[in-house]
This record gives structure tokens, C-alpha cells and sequence, in this order.
């Protein structure tokens, strides 16, 4: 199989401080990969350098797609419900990498959104406002939005949280529908027993791979022992250090 990402002795962080170490790996096209960890442990921190919303410390990532072939989707909490904006207007933000954001929404634009709204159970909602969606009907947009966007390479960090057990089985078929089609998708996740149920790769991450391959061999007992261990044991403070660190 093809890389669709390269980490190259990566590391992230903020002021300098590292939230991921040199960390080394590829993803590969059409691969369904698990992004496991502790809190704190680098799992945003790795989404937002691939994504290029920050730029890493040291090392490089390389990336074997077009620009626009990443769709994103963040953390719930990182959403404003409070903007009045539609679900319909929510939803076509997902054309602004294709379009731009200044382009008119044309009728095929419109007829893509209502599919896209069809195909994660929200149809008839584009003129609901954001703000009276609960959280499971808020990540069903979402994932609309990111339907839209036709990205090879889709990202998504804690896609579960605080969300119905119907909504989570509906969007768990969605991805392995992109699977299926040969998309290359990561998620940040914490529900160990839904990604050995779903994610056949998962990389364990503690500020640097404590593990990355076959899920079953990736969250072995000794694995998250150690994950735990790593992380609680981490000086958040410490600058970035220049020299790579043994593992």
C-alpha cells in the first residue's frame, strides 16, 4: 500500500513545548486507524499538525494528497452553537475548499446538501438553527459537512462524545462506508472495546508511539500499562528537546 501521510521524527507542540515526540510512521491510503491515549497524550495536537493548523517543533510531516483532500472534523466542544447559522449553512462550509467561501450556493449545491443531510438521518432539517440540535443531531451535521467535502484523507477527533449509542452505530456505518471506498481515515478515540470492534489499525500514543499496528497487538495489556505510565510521568513543562530521545 501507498503512504497518503509520512511522520518524519515529528514533533508538535505549543511555545515550544512538545506535545508529540519524534514521532516516526505512515498511514496509508485506505487505511482505518484508531488514535488511542490518555488525555493530554498528543492526539488533537497530531490531527491539528496534519491538518497544518500547527507546525511542527521539529521534523516533518509529508503529505501525498492534494491540499484540499483533508476533511477535519474537531472536537464538539470546539463548535459555537451560539452563531445563527442553519444546519444547511453548517453543511455547506464543506464546499469551501472546492468552491471558496465568497462562491454563491448554486441549486446542485443545494440538491448535494439535502443528500448529504439524507445520508446521516437529518433530512428535512436545513432550516433548523445549530443552536436547537442536541450533540448526536449537531455530529450527524458534522458528518454531513465532511460528506460533502469528498476528502480522500478525513480526520476525526472524539466523533463518539457524549453522543446517543444510535447515533454512534449510524456514524460507525458511515465510516466504513469511506473505508470501503478506499479512504484513509484517523479517529481519536477513547472506547477501547469500539475500536477492536471496528478499527483494525491503532496507533497508542503517549507524547510518542508507545505502539502502532494491528489493533489487538496495539492495545495489548502491557501496551496501555505503559501508555499510562509515560503519560502520567510527563513533564509538562519541559522545553523542546533538541536531541532525539531513546525509546
Amino acid at each position: 500500500m501507498k503512504p497518503h501521510l509520512a511522520f518524519e521524527n515529528l514533533t508538535l507542540g505549543y511555545d515550544r513545548h512538545p506535545a508529540v515526540h519524534h514521532l516516526d510512521g505512515v498511514v496509508e491510503i485506505g487505511s482505518l486507524t484508531a488514535v488511542i491515549g490518555p488525555n493530554g497524550s498528543g492526539k488533537t495536537t497530531l490531527l491539528k499538525g496534519i491538518v497544518g493548523s500547527i507546525r511542527p517543533l521539529g521534523g516533518r510531516i509529508v503529505r501525498h494528497l492534494e491540499a484540499d483532500g483533508i476533511a477535519y472534523l474537531p472536537q464538539l466542544s470546539e463548535i459555537d452553537r451560539t452563531f445563527p447559522a442553519s444546519v444547511a449553512d453548517l453543511v455547506a462550509l464543506g464546499l469551501w475548499s472546492r468552491r471558496g467561501m465568497l462562491a454563491r450556493i448554486t441549486r446542485s449545491d443545494r440538491a448535494a446538501i439535502d443528500d448529504a443531510l439524507a445520508g446521516v438521518g437529518l433530512a428535512g432539517f436545513q432550516n433548523r438553527g445549530i443552536d436547537t440540535l442536541s450533540g448526536g443531531q449537531l455530529q450527524r451535521a458534522l458528518f454531513a459537512r465532511v460528506l460533502l467535502q469528498d476528502a480522500r484523507l478525513i480526520l476525526l477527533d472524539e466523533p463518539f462524545n457524549a453522543i446517543d449509542s444510535r447515533t454512534v452505530r449510524d456514524l460507525i456505518a458511515i465510516i466504513h462506508r469511506w473505508h470501503g471506498e478506499e479512504r484513509t481515515v484517523l479517529a481519536v478515540l477513547h472506547d477501547l472495546e469500539l475500536v477492536r470492534e471496528h478499527f483494525p489499525q491503532t496507533l497508542l500514543l503517549a507524547r510518542r508511539a508507545v505502539a502502532w499496528g494491528k489493533t489487538q497487538e496495539a492495545l495489548c495489556e502491557e501496551n496501555l500499562h505503559k501508555a499510562r505510565h509515560l503519560n502520567e510521568n510527563v513533564d509538562h513543562d519541559a522545553p523542546w528537546c533538541e536531541e532525539r530521545v531513546a525509546a
